[in-house]
């Protein structure tokens, strides 16, 4: 019996080792299956992923700088498409960033754009970013601010006689005048001919501390033309007591400039007018044409302008106003989201200026954007092909 059990268990080991070996195989070429390549490139994506989400924490944490925080923005009016524009562009890149916005138009009326900011500081902004109607009317309320740790931002218009207002975001507002007044002297080619030539001066609102730098810039360019006679201001009226537009109204300066024509311009044709602002602009051209200025008879003068607004490019493109002068109220926003950033951050915040802007109490830092002229052969490059405007709304 022994002996017959031997070769019965030698087979059965047999059997045995044969399954063994045949399921050794079959497991083979799972090993190397795709499933089993990108299971060993595994790895090395885990690896990447870590460093993916590195790079991308950065620009995570640049976008979310402003979660948060609150911040209010004061504009003066709706009446202008400029502050339209800077407070959506403002809104826009502050809520990029993670920022929650208030944003209020005082239009015009300065009670209530006290109310409004002390609406703001009651209900605990941040930082206060505001475009002053008077920029001296706002002392108490920025008091309120700064017994509350809110920091201000005087927006495009110097707040003036209060040491709480902590930067200034703005353009080179001297060299706006500059930029108008050059035009004239260009378009006149003052260089080259004696004249006389007739111009008037119109002033932005005295209550606006910008008005100021405006006029005094053109002043610094006009007025060595003025002195040696190749210019004259048949009115007379000069200086800004003389020659301010109260809030930059348009219906102001077109009847202005009615009363100057019909009282220094009867038997005298106008040749330039000094406008600060294109909604002065569009009344003075007003007044203009109404005694028949734009005619091949009586061609129109030289007009300037500011901010580009739309009313005006068309009047540039039809050949009554000269010229504008650009500011690109996006990089305006841009620049001031950027301080914002650093107060908040306890960073440095960046300046370029910090000798010209004296508010009566202080020198409060600012930076300056650089503004451009603009007129019927660079309208397209400035405002079209930078995305400013569309060429849609040029068309007649």
């Amino acid at each position: 019996m022994k002996s017959s059990k031997f070769p019965l268990l030698f087979t059965l080991f047999v059997v045995l080792a044969m399954l063994l070996s045949a399921c050794g195989q079959a497991a083979a070429p799972e090993a190397s299956e795709p499933a089993d390549t990108e299971a060993e490139a595994a790895p090395t994506t885990e690896a990447a992923a870590p460093a993916e989400a590195e790079s991308s924490e950065p620009a995570a944490e640049a976008e979310a700088v402003g979660e948060g925080y609150s911040i209010g923005i004061s504009m003066p009016t709706k009446s202008s498409s400029r502050w339209i524009s800077d407070g959506e562009s403002m809104v826009q890149v502050f809520e990029e960033k993670g920022y929650t916005t208030d944003l209020q138009y005082a239009e015009d009326d300065i009670p209530n754009q006290l109310a409004q900011i002390e609406n703001m500081v009651t209900k605990g902004v941040d930082v206060l970013v505001i475009a002053a109607i008077d920029g001296t009317t706002l002392s108490d309320v920025l008091q309120q601010a700064a017994d509350q740790g809110i920091k201000v931002i005087a927006y495009d218009r110097l707040i003036r006689d209060s040491g709480n207002v902590d930067y200034y975001a703005t353009f080179d507002n001297f060299q706006v005048g500059v930029l108008q007044a050059s035009y004239i002297v260009d378009a006149l080619d003052l260089e080259n001919n004696d004249g006389p030539f007739n111009i008037e001066l119109f002033g932005g609102s005295p209550d606006d501390n910008n008005a100021y730098f405006f006029y005094d810039g053109a002043m610094s360019i006009l007025q060595p033309y003025i002195d040696e006679g190749k210019l004259v201001v048949q009115s007379g009226q000069m200086g800004m007591d003389k020659v301010s537009t109260l809030r930059w109204d348009g219906a102001t300066a077109q009847a202005r400039m009615d009363n100057l024509l019909s009282a220094y311009y009867t038997d005298e044709r106008v040749d330039a007018v000094l406008s600060p602002y294109d909604g002065l602009s569009i009344g003075i051209i007003s007044s203009l044409k109404g005694v028949g200025y734009g005619t091949e008879d009586l061609p129109m003068p030289v007009v300037t302008g500011q901010d580009a607004e739309v009313p005006s490019v068309k009047s540039i493109l039809a050949g009554e106003q000269t010229a504008t002068v650009f500011k690109d109220t996006r990089e305006l926003a841009k620049q001031t989201v950027a301080m914002v950033d650093a107060m908040l951050q306890g960073q440095e915040v960046p300046v370029n200026d910090t000798e010209t802007y004296e508010n009566g109490v202080k020198v409060v830092p600012s930076f300056l954007l650089v503004p451009i002229s603009v007129d019927i052969n660079n309208w397209q490059e400035a405002l079209i092909d930078t995305g400013y405007y569309s060429a849609d709304e040029f068309q007649q």
